[in-house]
């Protein structure tokens, strides 16, 4: 069943921060040692029971804060996100991808247009598009134009293009209570013209349907394609294994997080796409009480997170800009630098047993 556009939108971006912070305790851990550490995924692991965001959040809230200040516009658009990617760099990130680091330098080097991105097939595009699928999700040539725009200031690998589409078409499909053989079909219409990268992505997903027809759990899937030590960075690994546990869980929300969770790898990333695809279709109910409850992040609140959602859907519902959604500098750069320190605490943790 479709849900009303601001539902959806709320839904998108809180599901992603969920799943980002449910994720985040367990990256790079193989499921093996994931489930050693953490026989339980029923809260947060990371602050005692507290949840905090990494950079996929932060990604996906930029998209809407430049979708709120462009009002939608391709060119605007592309002008707010890269200045908010140039000045998101400068707040010294705790995580960030090498390809995501090499684009932004580029930026700040303002390197003529044609020049921007790095050929890469990374997750960075993918991991901030479920909330352009929803927020234009009546205006199809939009919502190609700006996955588009988003993905080369960083990325120009098309399997990187073809992953970010997929999953704000997933985004798409879920708001509007569509099956996965609608969301299938709109994947092998709007592919066709990437050509080898198309087709490769759309056998994925046809794995994908055939899979769950036959009952395979996600772990497994993810083993089948390649997997088996958690699923990587590679936008065609990430990307299948998201959908996977989307088709196969949606709309349970908890029972599906924990399935991607459990595959193991880049686990904040995958469980932030999937969080804002299943979002979008169950809205803010949909969400589990007490991990939005039990979500620390602070300058960017659930609460300011959920206006921030609201604002994007209305300026691309009316193509009007809403004005600047900004952060206190201030707190950005003092909340880094405690998840720096919160971090490596983290990671030398990671170092004792269990193993």
């Amino acid at each position: 069943m479709a849900i009303a556009p601001e539902r959806a939108a709320v839904g998108c971006l809180l599901g992603t921060a969920v799943g980002d912070a449910l994720g985040l305790a367990c990256e790079g851990l193989s499921a093996r040692r994931q489930r050693r550490m953490f026989p339980s995924l029923d809260g947060y692991h990371l602050l005692f029971g507290k949840g905090l965001c990494s950079d996929d959040t932060e990604h996906a809230c930029m998209v809407a804060q430049a979708i709120v200040a462009s009002g939608g516009d391709d060119i605007a658009f592309v002008r707010d996100f890269a200045w908010r990617l140039r000045w998101w760099l400068l707040g010294l990130p705790a995580g960030i991808g090498l390809a995501t680091l090499r684009g932004i330098v580029k930026l700040w080097l303002f390197v003529p247009e044609r020049f921007r991105g790095v050929h890469s097939a990374g997750n960075a595009p993918a991991m901030r598009s479920a909330i352009l699928g929803v927020c234009c999700a009546g205006d199809e040539p939009r919502l190609l134009r700006l996955v588009r725009a988003s993905t080369r200031l960083t990325h120009t690998d098309p399997k990187a293009e073809c992953g970010a589409l997929a999953i704000a078409l997933a985004a798409r499909c879920s708001m509007q209570g569509r099956p996965f053989e609608a969301f299938v079909a709109d994947l092998e219409r709007l592919l066709a013209e990437h050509d080898a990268a198309g087709r490769e992505l759309v056998g994925l997903a046809l794995r994908v349907r055939d899979s769950v027809a036959s009952g395979e759990p996600t772990e497994e899937f993810v083993r089948r394609i390649g997997g088996a030590g958690g699923v990587s960075g590679y936008v065609y690994q990430s990307v299948p294994a998201v959908l996977h546990a989307w088709h196969s869980s949606s709309p349970d929300f908890a029972r599906a997080l924990k399935a991607i969770i459990r595959c193991g790898g880049d686990t904040d990333t995958t469980a932030a796409m999937l969080g804002g695809i299943i979002g979008a279709g169950t809205g803010k109910a949909g969400i589990p009480a007490k991990w939005l409850d039990d979500l620390a992040e602070w300058p960017r609140t659930v609460r300011w997170m959920e206006q921030l959602a609201l604002r994007a859907e209305q300026a691309a519902g009316s193509s009007a800009a809403g004005g600047n959604i900004g952060l206190p500098l201030a707190g950005l750069l003092l909340r880094n630098a405690g998840f720096i320190v919160l971090v490596l605490a983290h990671g030398f943790r990671r170092a004792l047993p269990p193993y």
